[in-house]
């Protein structure tokens, strides 16, 4: 099956790469035997008796069957890369199966029009379907479609079952998320708290899960607060390979501990460490999307979440779609498939596109004609420059950086 996914790879989506060409008959395998009634060319005699040259041309025949099988089977063989193309888009202030995407209790909600639509990509090869080489040569040739090695994705071993898992529960992590974010914004206080919840095979072979414990909860990295994935996400990064200093409230207590990272086969380095979001809302917000998985609709459903809280239309009627993780702080940080997002986007009629800052280089050339496409570093960032267009505010527009 191909699983819808926002994709949350940290890093800009690399060019198409060529596919391995299409294995193709040897001549000389295939070729038929010479004929019994003239002689070889410049020899003046004949090409033998009549049994060597029936022998001769029924072992030319096997081989050439063998190189026909062998070419169909090179065909037919799972390929060890995965496709990525656009996917469907979903409006986060609109209906899915009839009911809305985004639905708020415990306060005054408005009537909304215009689109924020989240946006995906479809995900094709191991683990979850298998890519063809016929598949890959039909996808050299798409603009709209990038093809990537697979373990450069997911990590050899990885199960469907876990990438399904992973997914959805990137998805319900990024809603609360989002709705942090869009409650900041919104000057809505609510608290939060960001705790360890489980550990890679990558920590377990570092020692990181020596240094944290579950339930541990996180209130700095690197001498700084931090409110969100995010946040970790940046110091871990800076450490380039050494360990972090975190602070962390253990049994009621503040302990400072020292956690080592290491490096995955895509360059990024990592703690290993699963945290959690603890969030306490003010208000009950739910967000209903079947059978689409990944972190990166957040920035969209940040914006949902504020549009339907306050009084008046966000959007002014246009139509908007975007992309981007989310902390909840606000910040928008990158997602992988950005290429296929914007095609889609412009595929489903909208004018205006969100991109996170950090992708915008990633789309160098690959921006469809007829759609604007918008750099934003947070939901504060983002939502003005909606307004901007609504309002018609040709200044803040002039200001704003554009991708593409």
């Amino acid at each position: 099956m191909s699983w819808i996914t926002m994709t949350d790879q940290h890093q800009p989506p690399r060019a198409a790469q060529p596919a391995p060409s299409v294995p193709e008959p040897d001549p000389e395998q295939t070729s038929a035997a010479p004929s019994s009634d003239h002689p070889a060319a410049g020899t003046g005699t004949s090409a033998g008796p009549p049994r060597r040259r029936r022998l001769r041309r029924g072992v030319q025949l096997v081989a050439g069957a063998s190189a026909l099988l062998l070419g169909a089977a090179s065909l037919s063989a799972p390929s060890a890369f995965l496709i990525e193309s656009p996917g469907p888009t979903f409006n986060t202030i609109g209906e899915t199966d009839g009911h809305p995407i985004i639905t708020v209790d415990g306060a005054e909600t408005y009537e909304t029009d215009g689109n924020l639509d989240l946006t995906t990509v479809y995900v094709n090869g191991q683990p979850t379907s298998v890519v063809r080489v016929p598949d890959m040569i039909r996808g050299w040739f798409d603009p709209s479609v990038d093809i990537e090695p697979h373990e450069l994705v997911y990590p050899s071993g990885t199960s469907a079952e876990e990438v399904e898992q992973q997914n959805a529960q990137a998805m319900t992590s990024s809603q609360d998320q989002a709705v942090a974010a869009a409650l900041d914004e919104l000057g809505i206080e609510h608290s939060q708290r960001l705790e360890v919840v489980e550990f890679t095979d990558g920590a377990e072979e570092s020692g990181a899960d020596d240094v944290l414990r579950i339930g541990d909860q996180v209130v700095a990295a690197a001498g700084e607060p931090v409110a969100g994935v995010q946040g970790l996400r940046d110091a871990v990064t800076e450490a380039a390979g050494q360990p972090v200093g975190l602070d962390v409230i253990r049994d009621g207590e503040r302990q400072e501990v020292e956690v080592p990272t290491y490096e995955e086969s895509d360059g990024q380095h990592y703690m290993g460490v699963l945290l959690q979001g603890r969030f306490d809302f003010p208000v009950d917000v739910d967000i209903r999307l079947d059978d689409v998985g990944g972190p990166s609709a957040g920035m969209m459903f940040s914006l949902g979440v504020i549009d339907t809280l306050t009084e008046g239309s966000m959007t002014a009627g246009e139509h908007w779609a975007g992309t981007g993780t989310v902390d909840a702080d606000g910040t928008v940080g990158p997602i992988g498939g950005i290429a296929q997002k914007v095609r889609g986007a412009e595929a489903e009629g909208a004018d205006h596109f969100l991109a996170p800052a950090g992708n915008c280089a990633g789309l160098e050339g690959r921006v469809p004609s007829g759609i604007d496409v918008y750099s934003v570093e947070d939901v504060h960032q983002g939502r003005s420059i909606v307004q901007a267009v609504g309002d018609g505010d040709e200044a803040a527009l002039d200001a704003a950086e554009t991708c593409g």
